[in-house]
């Protein structure tokens, strides 16, 4: 194995999703509509079909018999199911809008039912055969307690939404999973329009339902070579460029061919021979001699070194291919699998690290000059009609003396009157400070600074503040070491000036590290950080 021909592939025991429709309607399953005068309400504007001849009105008939066929008649629901499988995936985005609402408003919780049942509930009382402490040591007196019991349980059903049932159905349907990633991935494009409380409780139970359905134990490894089907192949490549510029394919595809099998993978699969359908989430693994500090590292180590000589593997990629999927940590699983698995089959290393992105640190750090500031402004104006001078609690040197003199010394425009902040604020909306070896060595140590404190100090309820960093020391690493210019792409400089950093997982205090993280919001960092 060559040091960058390791590739998992991780299926998730589901079949794939229907495919997605190319202009025309599936074939209609036999069987008797639920409602006959559903093509005569086509007419009606509220009811326009898509150019395909599906209308929303059609596919909620076919949610709502889905829903409404009783227990154990498992034909006929899955009938109905695949009409609506095929019928969603064929509506357009107004479509599948109207429908999530109609599904998020008319499959709610049966709110009247829930309130008639707590009425009934506070009614009752322990006096009728039960005391305190009878009920909280178990004993129940002429059946009594049955009584609580019971309402409990009808409470507990009644409180959970209608749609519940129509997912689970969907769930145990084929390709039932990928198409709730589907719905899910509508539903956060859906609410990012537009925020009302139905779609996010929507929202919210499907996403739990999903982490349920996504468990580790549904959940497998498999190698990817040059054996594996063309198709999937094809996925791997086509996953591995989406997002590049137009002209800039990636040059680990066009230069070095065995560069995209270094990846992990998850896919929705049954049967191994069956169709796989489409992938969930994938990692890319380099096997180096040390700690990369830069992603041209990785991409252009020419020729690549032996397997045997490798004593780092570095995870420079972790990526989730289905929005739908969005907030459930899957890759936490992943990592812990692959680190076992290296382990076992390249016994030569011994350290295991990222090369990741910071994606929030230039917004953050923007937002803190930006607002520094504008409380400059405003202390100088309340000085000039005080004629005293003022301090405000919320201002902070955000640069040190030193920093400010070189910046204010490399920046060859009119600076009159600028303060550093003001200067290294202007620079770095743009990336043309990077071009200049004077503004870039001058914004190097106030960057360097600041990025730490990004990754060490700043939080958000309880826990970092940036979502790479969050997710890492979630899963026991320890932040290690920041890179200067490790990402020169134009995408590198805009989320976080070229910065990136190393996460550490040192699988002796992995759990500790992880332990603590979650408890206290404790983040783990080397000493040259802290």
């Amino acid at each position: 194995m060559s040091k960058k021909s390791l590739a998992i592939l991780m299926r998730a025991r589901m079949r794939g999703a229907p495919n997605e429709p190319h202009g025309h309607r599936p074939q209609q399953i036999s069987r008797s509509a639920p409602n006959p005068s559903r093509v005569s309400d086509r007419s009606h504007s509220s009811n326009l079909a898509d150019s395909n001849g599906i209308s929303a009105k059609d596919v909620k008939e076919w949610m709502q018999a889905s829903i409404s066929i009783p227990a154990g008649s498992r034909d006929p629901a899955d009938a109905y199911l695949e009409e609506f499988s095929q019928g969603y995936l064929m509506l357009s985005q107004e479509g599948r809008r109207e429908l999530l609402l109609a599904l998020s408003r008319d499959y709610d919780v049966n709110r009247a039912r829930v309130r008639e049942l707590m009425r009934q509930y506070l009614s009752l009382e322990l006096s009728h055969g039960a005391t305190d402490d009878q009920q909280s040591s178990g004993l129940d007196d002429d059946g009594a307690l049955s009584t609580f019991y019971r309402m409990e349980r009808n409470l507990r059903d009644a409180l959970k939404p209608m749609y519940a049932e129509f997912f689970e159905r969907l769930n145990a349907h084929p390709g039932g999973l990928k198409l709730l990633a589907i719905l899910r991935a509508d539903l956060l494009v859906f609410l990012g329009e537009e925020n009302l409380p139905s779609l996010r409780a929507l929202d919210s139970y499907l996403k739990e339902k999903l982490i349920t359905w996504l468990s580790p134990a549904a959940l497998e490894l498999h190698q990817i070579t040059w054996d594996d089907s063309a198709s999937l192949l094809e996925k791997i490549v086509a996953y591995e460029v989406r997002g590049c510029p137009p002209n800039k394919k990636s040059n680990r595809l066009e230069e070095k061919a065995e560069c995209w099998s270094s990846l992990l993978w998850i896919f929705p699969s049954g049967n191994p021979s069956a169709q796989l359908g489409e992938p969930l989430i994938f990692i890319e693994v380099a096997l180096l001699k040390d700690v990369a500090c830069s992603i041209q590292e990785v991409l252009w180590d020419d020729p690549p070194i032996p397997e045997c000589e490798a004593r780092c593997a570095l995870f420079y990629s972790i990526s989730s291919t289905q929005p739908g999927l969005s907030g459930i940590n899957l890759g936490k699983f992943l990592l812990k699998r692959v680190i076992d698995m290296l382990r076992k089959d390249v016994p030569s290393i011994a350290i295991f690290a990222t090369l990741s992105p910071i994606p929030g640190f230039m917004q953050w750090l923007l937002s803190k000059l930006a607002s520094q500031i504008k409380l400059a402004e405003a202390e100088t104006e309340e000085a000039k009609l005080l004629d005293m001078g003022s301090g405000s609690a919320f201002r902070e040197s955000l640069l040190l003396q030193d920093e400010e003199k070189i910046i204010l010394e490399s920046f060859t425009e009119n600076v009159t009157g600028k303060s550093g902040i003001e200067i290294m604020h202007y620079l770095l909306q743009s990336s043309e400070w990077v071009k200049s070896e004077c503004l870039s060595a001058a914004l190097k140590p106030p960057l360097m600074r600041l990025c730490a404190r990004y990754l060490h100090k700043e939080k958000k309820r309880g826990k970092a503040l940036d979502a790479v960093a969050n997710f890492h020391l979630q899963n026991g690493a320890i932040v290690e070491r920041i890179n200067w210019m490790a990402d020169q792409s134009e995408k590198g400089i805009r989320q976080s000036g070229g910065i990136m950093v190393n996460y550490v997982y040192r699988l002796e205090e992995i759990d500790k590290n992880a332990q603590s993280y979650l408890s206290t919001g404790h983040i783990h960092a080397s000493p040259r950080l802290c």
